[in-house]
């Protein structure tokens, strides 16, 4: 198994700065998902394992996607109910992405696991279909997922979430990502 030469990361991080805009700071975070989806797929083919970005993607995934989840779920989803009139039919569109956040939580697990093992001279994706097709299945879920939210979630929330909420909203998401946030 061949190991690549640490160069630059492949999963760029987030810019601090756009916190102060948080629904640009959802839209960059959902770029970033693209990347890993990315990644994923390119990696469950590899013949061999790339372990910097082995790392990157489980750091991703251990850490950012939970970040990210708590974010929509504990801020973002909530002021939407509130500000959101009927009409818009916000409750299904977001009962269906935390249904769907569970399903992902379940799959990144797997894909965690698998690159562990991966890491500590395990088989490589390509040599464990359980683990490429986990790596697959949660690409292919992520990229819906990621449309409705970028479709449907975030023009909505441009037009409906008042002033107020927006700086709210950044400083919830800022205090989480501050040192013992």
């Amino acid at each position: 198994m061949s190991a690549a030469v640490k160069g630059p990361p492949q999963i760029e991080p987030s810019s601090s700065a756009l916190l102060s805009d948080p629904l640009d700071f959802f839209f960059a975070e959902h770029f970033r998902q693209r990347k890993v989806c990315n990644c994923l797929e390119r990696l469950a083919d590899a013949a061999a394992l790339d372990s910097a970005l082995v790392e990157e993607l489980l750091a991703f995934l251990r850490h950012d996607m939970t970040l990210h989840v708590r974010d929509e779920e504990e801020d973002l989803f909530p002021l939407m109910r509130q500000r959101c009139p009927p009409e818009d039919e916000i409750e299904r569109v977001l009962s269906a992405l935390s249904s769907e956040h569970a399903g992902d939580r379940h799959l990144a697990d797997i894909v965690i696991a698998g690159l562990e093992a991966a890491l500590a001279g395990g088989p490589l994706p390509v040599g464990d279909p359980g683990l490429r097709e986990a790596m697959i299945d949660f690409a292919r879920n992520e990229r819906r997922h990621l449309a409705l939210e970028n479709s449907v979630v975030l023009p909505l929330a441009r037009l409906r979430l008042t002033a107020d909420d927006l700086a709210d909203l950044s400083a919830r998401l800022a205090a989480r990502r501050a040192p013992g946030g």
